[in-house]
């Protein structure tokens, strides 16, 4: 998947180039056979020297100014790649969240948490690798508040994802933390970047897995002809393609009201909610039906599918489990009624 289907041709052919040359060279960096994904500092200094762990971040902090459209299509070159780094999380939510606070940014590896009512936050992204974090709770007073801390400050148990990539729990003392006020709405546009974030990697991962499948199709003969020659085989490629492209659609229109709006849509959340809902429903049917079509050799840690169907069913229940956005959905769709239902649908 590319960013030119999502948003119509908005990335610069070169830069999409460029990005796929420096993943390709790293193809598989920090993916894990079975262990822990480590972050891969060399491809991370790499990709600092060319502007891009930074992408979106203003040129005032040492960003590179661009915008979603770019850093979409970076999170889904890493995916078609397998390349595993907290691209998203240092740029487009730590980062951001930093900026938009007026604090000050520079080179070091972030994440973020938010923390829950009792200073804890379960399943970050990266805590483990990173050399801060960027804190967001609700203060006694029903203030958010941000903070950049250093992990020492907090207590980090390290976990992993089903594909190995950290995912920590971070607890820390609120009470001895000073942070800066920020507008309550900031809690819930984080969650929607969030969200989104996690559905470009899903559609790619599905694009790729799509791909490898039509691939394996084309050149595995049985019985003296290609499998796609098979009825059977080409109903179960048409039902993967479908399902991919319905979540490719659905994350393109979030997107693209995302940036037309600056993330101020009225119906964003709804949106974002279809591509969640969308993309995890269909990772069900395309990590099935792909490792049907590639029969055991599709199950080998040596073939590449586990990387993109392992990857889809990981990411599809962060920031939000596929029911929790299936309920979202149902819920606004309960909301609009008879009468606005289909402007809900058709924005």
């Amino acid at each position: 998947m590319t960013t030119d289907a999502l948003l119509g041709g908005a990335v610069d052919p070169d830069l999409l180039a460029l990005m796929d040359a420096v993943f390709a060279e790293h193809g598989g960096a920090g993916t894990a056979h079975g262990g822990p994904v480590r972050l891969d500092a060399a491809l991370w200094s790499r990709l600092s020297e060319l502007g891009l762990v930074r992408l979106t971040g203003s040129e005032q902090t040492g960003g590179s100014g661009a915008g979603w459209p770019e850093a979409a299509e970076l999170a889904a070159a890493a995916v078609r790649h397998a390349v595993r780094l907290p691209l998203a999380e240092h740029d487009l939510l730590a980062g951001w969240l930093l900026e938009t606070a007026g604090l000050p940014v520079d080179d070091a590896v972030r994440t973020v948490a938010v923390l829950g009512a009792d200073g804890t936050a379960a399943a970050v992204p990266w805590a483990s690798a990173a050399q801060r974090i960027v804190l967001l709770w609700r203060d006694a007073d029903g203030t958010h508040r941000v903070a950049d801390v250093e992990p020492q400050r907090l207590r980090v148990t390290p976990g992993t994802n089903l594909i190995g990539e950290p995912r920590d729990t971070v607890a820390a003392d609120v009470g001895a933390l000073s942070g800066t006020a920020v507008a309550d709405e900031l809690a819930g546009r984080l969650e929607l970047r969030a969200a989104l974030v996690r559905a470009v990697q899903v559609a790619a991962a599905l694009d790729t897995a799509v791909g490898l499948a039509i691939e394996h199709a084309g050149a595995r003969t049985q019985f003296g002809r290609p499998l796609a020659k098979f009825q059977a085989v080409q109903h179960m490629i048409a039902d993967i393609a479908a399902e991919t492209a319905l979540a490719r659609t659905a994350v393109a229109a979030a997107l693209h009201r995302a940036v037309e709006t600056d993330w101020a849509a009225a119906d964003l959340d709804f949106m974002v909610a279809v591509a969640r809902s969308c993309a995890g429903h269909a990772a069900d049917v395309v990590v099935r039906r792909a490792h049907q079509l590639l029969g055991a050799i599709g199950t080998t840690a040596e073939h590449r599918l586990h990387h993109y169907t392992r990857a889809a069913l990981a990411w599809r229940g962060e920031f939000g489990s596929v029911r929790s956005w299936d309920e979202r959905v149902a819920a606004a769709a309960a909301r609009a009624g008879a009468d606005g239902l289909w402007p809900l649908i058709a924005g």
